[in-house]
């Protein structure tokens, strides 16, 4: 009886469901020596950089970590919140509005793929409250091996060292959700009525190397699905916005029409002048987004003729996106929750 009763409860603690949401990473501070280590675990990962370590790793180490990590803390400090790390701050209060939207039997946690909290830390915590059952979620709405299937990576290298291993499924994209869909439409509707209209709307999201996609990486084929499907949610025809793709790195071919070469030339080729841009590759506001585009976009836009230039806000913790953030879980963890 007594084993019969120690094998119920333990049976019982394993069958607890928790919710691990899963965003890229930030440095603590917005300082070089703080940038370094993120921006090394960033560019070491072979999903990011797909070149031989033997080749890469000077490189890195050489010449783009003394480099890069003094230019990127400089980006940061403009973009830095008083609460710290726009990323990490806008991560944290999506898990909270998501358990805010949750039964409270179901466990939350977050963690990044290349800084605090870890995916071991957060894990961690998720077992220690008996959860055996775990939903994983990569906040990248469409999928690319470099950040959804890092982010997954990280979660099966852990899953692999453990012994009693957790049920796990994963969302390993939310491009076409309706929910998302419908956030963003939203989030860009009462924008421009309260902001005004450019002459085009810019979805700009996320670039890789063109190689990546030629090897199977479905990632811009589902940009070009989102814009498509928010357009027309927003009922804008083919002639009301464009698709393009930012945050180039290397030499090496990337997705294009760049969301750079476009600043310069909507205004001097097209005669584009008032331009309205979203990020909807982008779940929370980071550096990517506020800096790349928000600051240094804007004066490029400018530079080049243009008069008006909006920036629209990711989704962050608008009510909208984490109801619809509430939906994608409750939907994959059906027979669970």
């Amino acid at each position: 009886m007594k084993f019969n009763s120690e094998f119920s409860n333990s049976l019982a603690a394993c069958q607890q469901v928790g919710v691990l949401l899963i965003n890229l990473g930030t440095p603590v501070v917005p300082t070089a020596e703080a940038v370094r280590p993120f921006l090394r675990k960033f560019l070491s990962d072979s999903r990011v950089i797909e070149l031989s370590p033997f080749i890469w790793q000077p490189i890195l180490h050489g010449f783009v970590l003394p480099f890069r990590s003094k230019k990127s803390a400089y980006a940061y400090e403009k973009v830095w919140l008083k609460e710290g790390s726009p990323l990490d701050v806008f991560t944290h209060r999506q898990l909270e509005g998501l358990r805010e939207r949750l039964p409270e039997h179901v466990h939350c946690a977050y963690a990044m793929t290349y800084s605090e909290p870890s995916v071991h830390e957060a894990l961690t915590i998720l077992k220690s409250k008996g959860v055996g059952r775990l939903i994983v979620l990569p906040l990248y709405p469409q999928y690319a091996g470099s950040s959804t299937g890092a982010a997954l990576d990280k979660v099966f290298a852990e899953l692999q060292a453990e012994r009693n291993q957790m049920s796990v499924r994963t969302i390993s994209r939310f491009y076409n959700h309706s929910g998302y869909i419908k956030a963003v439409a939203a989030q860009i509707r009462n924008y421009r009525a309260e902001h005004g209209k450019g002459e085009k709307l810019l979805f700009s999201f996320h670039g890789i190397p063109l190689r990546q996609h030629e090897l199977g990486d479905p990632y811009p084929l589902e940009c070009k699905e989102t814009a498509r499907l928010v357009a027309a949610e927003l009922g804008l025809s083919k002639d009301d916005y464009l698709v393009s793709f930012q945050s180039r790195f290397g030499k090496n071919k990337w997705l294009e029409p760049a969301t750079q070469t476009l600043f310069d030339t909507l205004p001097k080729k097209h005669k584009i002048t008032k331009l309205d841009v979203v990020c909807v590759g982008f779940t929370s506001d980071c550096l990517e987004t506020m800096e790349e585009i928000a600051i240094a976009g804007r004066e490029q836009f400018h530079k080049a003729g243009g008069t008006q230039f909006h920036y629209i806000p990711c989704l962050n913790n608008n009510a909208d996106w984490l109801d619809a953030l509430a939906d994608l879980v409750l939907e994959n963890g059906q027979g669970w929750i």
